[in-house]
């Protein structure tokens, strides 16, 4: 069978100024990224918050897939 979970997380960012905004495209991070941003590179400066699995954020909720693991052998 298959299993899935769903994993939910909020993530709050600060007031982020244009010239801000336009260095940060300019280091080409955000260009290749789902949501615009790396949270676990230089899009962190503008996160004020996260509530949920910070690895949620990043791509993989390793919580949730330990869990899974553990269940499924």
């Amino acid at each position: 069978g298959v299993e899935a979970r769903v994993v939910e997380c909020r993530v709050r960012f600060r007031q982020v100024a244009p010239e801000e905004a336009l260095r940060y495209w300019q280091s080409g991070e955000p260009a290749d990224k789902a949501g615009g941003y790396a949270i676990q590179g230089l899009g962190a400066i503008f996160v004020s918050r996260i509530e949920g699995s910070y690895s949620a954020v990043v791509g993989l909720p390793l919580c949730e897939t330990a869990e899974l693991l553990r269940e499924f052998g």
